[in-house]
């Protein structure tokens, strides 16, 4: 299960993801020998090598969710939702506009079904898990095209007070 994600994500790398994982290493490297070098001045030893791990931990995480907002700028928005009454679903209505420079070759759209409460600290928490997901894959979205996206949540049973969220990952 987890070489199957893993090796997922390596096939969905870009050459800008390589670039940042190899300048990320590199500055790792870079201060890890500067810290070396000037181990008898201990302060700024002790401060290049916390920027080294800094660096090593933060550089390729933020700089990928960063770069992939930036390069694959996306708009995704409900337009309607009605919970179907004879069958047990929710039919919801979105769009998806490609706002980059670039096409999108694939999108996957991620629709989340979670409770609604008065309390706003179990609101968040729902947020984090809801407890009903659906996902729909797009492809070859054109830049600056806008699409329509209907998805059928089901089964669906839940009678109380929810909202749905969706959001979309594009390549």
């Amino acid at each position: 299960m987890i070489s199957a994600k893993l090796s997922s994500f390596i096939e969905s790398l870009i050459p800008y993801d390589y670039i940042l994982f190899g300048s990320s290493f590199s500055l790792f490297v870079l201060f890890i020998i500067l810290g070396i070098l000037l181990r008898n001045k201990t302060f700024i030893s002790v401060i290049l090598l916390l920027m080294a791990f800094v660096i090593i931990i933060l550089g390729p995480t933020l700089g990928y969710t960063k770069m992939h907002e930036y390069l694959f700028k996306n708009e995704v928005s409900i337009q309607s939702q009605k919970k179907l009454t004879f069958v047990k679903a929710v039919v919801v209505h979105a769009t998806l506009a490609n706002k980059s420079k670039y096409n999108f070759k694939m999108c996957k759209i991620k629709l989340s079904v979670y409770k609604v409460t008065k309390n706003p600290i179990k609101n968040y928490i729902y947020k984090l898990k809801p407890f009903k997901h659906m996902s729909i894959l797009k492809y070859d979205i054109m830049k600056g095209s806008t699409i329509d996206i209907k998805a059928i949540v089901e089964p669906f049973t839940y009678s109380k007070d929810y909202n749905i969220s969706i959001q979309a990952s594009c390549r």
